[in-house]
This record gives C-alpha cells, sequence and structure tokens, in this order.
C-alpha cells in the first residue's frame, strides 16, 4: 500500500523520491474527486510580499469557489510538494531565496535540499506525475521574437511547450504574452500536437490583451462540451496536453496597441542592456508594470485567478462526465 503523503508513479507503482502530496490533495486524488494544479513562480516571482501572499490565497480561493481541490505545486527545502498548506504558501510567498525552478531545474534543486517556486513546465510535469489532470496558470511561454541570425540574440522556445507536448494534462491560461512570437507560438503547439481549444473567445488570447489576431480552429462555449472534448482527448490515448484559452477579465485587459508600443521599447532596452535567454521575460515584465502605471500587474492578477476559477468549472465538469 502507498505511504499516506508520498506520491506513486500511476505507470510503475514505484515511490518518487522527495515528493509529498498534501494529505486533502491525496484523498481528493484517491476518491477521484476535482483538484486544480497550480504554478508557483506566480506567487514567488510575479509579485511583491505581501501581495504574493495574498494572491497566492485568491488562487487557492477561486479554485475551492469553483468546487475543486487546490494543489500548488512547489519544492521545499529539497522535497516537492502537491499542494501547500498555509506554512507552505506562506514560506514560498516571503522568502527571497526561492530559486525559479522549470522542469530541467527539478532534479538539482530537489538534490541541494533547496526551496523551488515551480514555473508551467516543472509545475505540470510535477503534477500529473501525482496523478492531478487539470493545471492554471497566468500565460504559457513561447517562442521569443528573437530568430537565428536577428543580430547577436539566440533562438529561443520555452520548456513550456515542449513540457506540455509530452504531460497529459490541461492547462487553462490566457494564451502567451505579447512580448513573445504569438504566431510562431501557435504553430509550435500545432507542430507538437497539443490541442489549442478557446472558451468564450475566438482566438488566441495574448496575456495581457483578450484578442492577438490569431483565430482558434475549435471554440466551445458550453463547459460540459469542453469536458468532453478533453475526455475524449485521453480516451484516444494521447499523451499531449491540451491548451484552454481564457482571455483576460473584460475590466482589466490592456489595449493592444499601448502594449505593442510598451513591448517594443522594453524588448529594445533589453538588446541594449545585453539580457538575453530566460532573464529576457522577467526584464521585460518589470518594464511594461513601469510604463503601464502598474496596469499590467493588475491585469496578471486578475487573469490568473479567473484561470484558476475556469480550471476549478472544468474539473469538476470533467469529474461528473459518465465514463465509456
Amino acid at each position: 500500500m502507498p505511504k499516506a503523503g508520498v506520491a506513486y508513479s500511476r505507470r510503475t507503482s514505484r515511490a518518487i523520491p522527495s515528493m509529498n502530496v498534501l494529505p486533502e490533495v491525496q484523498q481528493a486524488l484517491t476518491d477521484d474527486l476535482p483538484v486544480v494544479a497550480l504554478e508557483s513562480t506566480i506567487v514567488a516571482h510575479g509579485f511583491p510580499y505581501p501581495d504574493s501572499l495574498t494572491v497566492a490565497q485568491a488562487l487557492h480561493e477561486a479554485v475551492r469557489n469553483a468546487g475543486a481541490v487546490p494543489a500548488m505545486i512547489a519544492i521545499e527545502s529539497g522535497v516537492v510538494k502537491i499542494g501547500l498548506d498555509e506554512r507552505g504558501i506562506q514560506l514560498i510567498a516571503e522568502r527571497d531565496d526561492v530559486e525559479k525552478c522549470g522542469v530541467a531545474d527539478i532534479a538539482a534543486v530537489c538534490a541541494r535540499g533547496v526551496h523551488g517556486a515551480t514555473t508551467v513546465s516543472a509545475s505540470i510535469s510535477l503534477a500529473a506525475q501525482a496523478g492531478v489532470r487539470i493545471f492554471a496558470t497566468g500565460g504559457l511561454g513561447g517562442v521569443h521574437r528573437y530568430a537565428p541570425g536577428a543580430g547577436d540574440q539566440p533562438f529561443d522556445v520555452s520548456a513550456d511547450l515542449v513540457a506540455l507536448s509530452r504531460t497529459p494534462i490541461t492547462a487553462v491560461s490566457s494564451g502567451a504574452k505579447m512580448l513573445l512570437d504569438l504566431p510562431a507560438t501557435v504553430e509550435a503547439l500545432e507542430t507538437l500536437g497539443v490541442p489549442v481549444l478557446g472558451f468564450g473567445t475566438r482566438e488566441f488570447p495574448a496575456f495581457y490583451v483578450s484578442s492577438s489576431g490569431i483565430p482558434l480552429r475549435h471554440v466551445f462555449d458550453s463547459m460540459t462540451d469542453l469536458a468532453r472534448a478533453v475526455q475524449v482527448h485521453r480516451q484516444f490515448g494521447r499523451e499531449s496536453g491540451i491548451l484552454i484559452c481564457n482571455p483576460p477579465p473584460v475590466d482589466v485587459a490592456l489595449d493592444a496597441e499601448d502594449l505593442e508600443r510598451w513591448v517594443d521599447q522594453a524588448l529594445a532596452r533589453a538588446d541594449d542592456d545585453k539580457i538575453s535567454g530566460s532573464n529576457v521575460t522577467p526584464y521585460v515584465l518589470s518594464m511594461l508594470h513601469e510604463l503601464s502605471g502598474g496596469a499590467t500587474i493588475a491585469c496578471n492578477r486578475a487573469l490568473a485567478i479567473s484561470n484558476a476559477e475556469l480550471a476549478g468549472r472544468l474539473s469538476v465538469a470533467f469529474s461528473t462526465l459518465p465514463t465509456t
């Protein structure tokens, strides 16, 4: 029998090292109740304390209000946590020594026994290993605007895309950030075999902006139909994840022209300052906060909460579908 709070591989029944599942989450998984995984990078690195703690609490509340159990993913002293209690949330939110942890960093962070806030790629990988099937985030990483031959900037594709193509989980997000090459990002998702489904939107969202001008082929307005699409994808034995696109709330969405101008300024500054690779996104986001007078932070918070709520609803709808 598996030990309480210890994750076991669903394929081999072998204990996964350094992974602990919160008892509430473990019970929900055992009883096949709705569970939603949440990333922790948005808490540790997306907002200053105490706003980070408020956001974390709001994400948990949004999932619970939808009828599901929240499972924020993080690494605490080298141990993967599938679900955080109040102490764990406080630790991730207030400490300044929490490392940003992508899927390629998991083993090293665990081996060193340090704290890690998991990105999309790490969160979905760990959540799926624990048996969680629905995940919520703010925005997905993607293909950066720089391409081979464009100055001295390297070609950069987020690990989020590859991880989603290899992980059987459904991710709810507000598309991807406008600072990325959005047409290339959508094309990459198609090439990797990741279904991109819109819920209440007919265009791929651009994170802070509701529309990117990129039409979506598959759009759903019914939660039951959306859950059924997720179910059928899994019944066919597909190993890839699914991306559900949910635009930011109308009252906080930004103007596309304003944001594009700010992004161009921020990217130019990043180039001048020799910022590259994974450092580009946090640098640009910091500049966007300054240029927008704080509007991007308010939008980020609102859309993350909206996505958590939608993921909760989807998880509930999926759990009530008849099995065939």
